[in-house]
């Protein structure tokens, strides 16, 4: 059987709080035998299938291969499982293989070392049958390995991704502490935008809610700005059938509807400097509407019914909570006062900070951003 048509098991992990949006992209995609999980979204199919799910999900973060289960409660147990794997299949004697691991509950609690066991596993697998043994490397590595060890449980996948999934490949300039791309187009479809109605973030930052609106209301697939994923390194790629499937999705891509406003305002020029950058990288810094402005005096014009969608400061250095609250409590009534029957949807750094809003009614989904509980309320602004 050809390789691109053997069925496998995957996983595709997600920020936490991101599953449910995840799943519904998985759905519109497709993909077969799909499931939702704690963490991501679990599917089986072939390699082709990992290909779509690695070019257009925009809120996935890795997609996984998995390859070997079994229990470990002991390091040789561990090695001797590990080195039962054809690793060979996928990598070549004289490759580069990186091993990243993660453990909770269990007897092999230790990372670095379920790392250094399994990847003295997969080396003298191969030194036995070759003679030559893989070397580590960190960056591009040719095999990525993924190791998950819950409850004396162990799971072998290996990383289809590589870098995490939100790197997209477009961001020209980095800003101060970006949302994450991943959680920006989850921010957009967590909104229920239609892709008609203006969409405006007043705190734009470097424009990375802006940018993956655009690429949602033009159907482009974010994985297409990025140099490479990691199967494309893999011994049973196929780097034509690859190339024909990014020409497909690429052909995909249509014009933003002409009459569309996507607005992005900040209060440093700086960051509207970052914004034009990072959406120049796409191509859309001729459809988007920049402006320095301060978000506590927005005041659209009546009648736009937009969508506002953002991602405010959060505060987090020492003496700026009463400040940054004070921030969320002239921003909501700015809202409250101009924007009545517009769509929110906003990422508050805590449930303080979504109160000092001001508004009854929205719902609030805790989210996961910058290694910490975030409050992404959404609802109609009353």
């Amino acid at each position: 059987m050809s390789a691109l048509r053997e069925r496998h098991t995957f996983f595709v992990t997600c920020a936490p709080g991101l599953e449910p949006v995840l799943f519904e992209e998985a759905k519109a995609l497709a993909l077969p035998k799909l499931e939702r999980q704690i963490g991501g979204v679990r599917f089986e199919g072939t390699l082709i299938d990992a290909w779509r799910a690695n070019l257009w999900l925009r809120t996935a973060v890795r997609v996984l291969l998995r390859i070997q289960r079994f229990e470990a409660r002991h390091a040789d147990a561990l090695l001797e499982n590990a080195m039962a794997v054809e690793w060979e299949r996928w990598l070549a004697p004289e490759g580069f293989l990186w091993i990243d691991a993660q453990s909770r509950d269990s007897a092999l609690d230790h990372t670095r070392f379920i790392e250094q066991c399994v990847k003295d596993a997969i080396c003298d697998r191969f030194r036995a049958s070759t003679g030559v043994r893989p070397s580590v490397r960190k960056e591009a590595p040719d095999l990525r390995v993924h190791v998950h060890v819950s409850r004396d449980r162990v799971t072998l996948s290996l990383d289809t991704s590589d870098d995490s999934l939100h790197k997209r490949g477009w961001r020209a300039a980095q800003g101060r502490a970006p949302v994450s791309e991943t959680l920006a187009a989850a921010m957009v479809m967590f909104s229920g935008w239609n892709q008609r109605a203006p969409l405006v973030d007043p705190f734009c930052g470097s424009g990375t809610i802006l940018v993956e609106a655009a690429l949602l209301a033009a159907n482009a697939a974010p994985g297409l700005y990025r140099p490479r994923f990691g199967f494309e390194s893999w011994l049973v790629h196929d780097a034509a059938a690859f190339a024909k499937l990014k020409d497909e999705a690429a052909a995909l891509r249509r014009e933003l509807p002409r009459k569309l406003r996507l607005v992005g305002l900040d209060v440093d020029p700086a960051r509207i400097d970052d914004a034009r950058a990072n959406l120049a990288a796409t191509g859309f810094d001729d459809r988007v509407e920049l402006e320095v402005s301060n978000a506590t005096e927005f005041a659209p014009l009546p009648g736009w019914n937009a969508w506002i969608v953002t991602n405010p400061p959060y505060g987090e250095r020492i003496g700026e909570a009463a400040e940054t609250e004070e921030l969320y409590r002239a921003f909501g009534g700015q809202l409250r006062e101009h924007c009545a029957g517009y769509r929110l949807a906003l990422l508050a750094g805590s449930p303080e900070h979504a109160k000092a809003l001001g508004m009854g009614g929205l719902k609030r989904h805790t989210v996961v951003h910058g290694g910490a509980e975030r409050v992404l309320a959404t609802g109609e602004i009353r």
